[in-house]
């Protein structure tokens, strides 16, 4: 299994670390990993943050209700996702994503940041050099 350590920075509020792994979705892994490091713009929808990245990859083990702290690929808006806590379309405090997202990670350290972080924030994504 493929693993790797990511820094996520949004500018002027910190960094998020996350690991992504090729377990659930290794096509999203591999496309992820070769695209870095990434430079973006946030958006937000309730508790997630999301950002294009130059990666096109159908869905493979997409599905809608994700967890706190996943860090997904969607594939229908070619966007990179973190979930911290419910979106719009919640139920409950569960993350649901808009339409399937293809799970790749999971946010290990700086979830708090999150809150955070608004529309239009600069994010900077790069593997980590142990």
């Amino acid at each position: 299994m493929g693993k790797a350590k990511l820094i996520i920075e949004f500018e002027g509020l910190g960094c998020v670390e996350g690991e992504l792994y090729s377990e659930l979705n290794p096509e999203t892994f591999e496309a992820l990993i070769g695209s870095l490091p990434i430079e973006s713009t946030v958006e937000t929808w309730g508790k997630e943050v999301y950002f294009e990245v130059p990666v096109s990859v159908g869905r493979e083990n997409a599905k809608r209700e994700v967890s706190i702290g996943d860090i997904a690929y969607w594939p229908d808006g070619r966007c990179l996702c973190i979930f911290f806590g419910p979106t719009p379309i919640s139920v409950d405090e569960k993350p649901i994503a808009a339409s399937p997202v293809n799970v790749v990670g999971r946010v290990i350290s700086g979830l708090d940041i999150l809150s955070r972080v608004e529309d239009g924030v600069k994010v900077k994504v790069k593997l980590a050099s142990n």
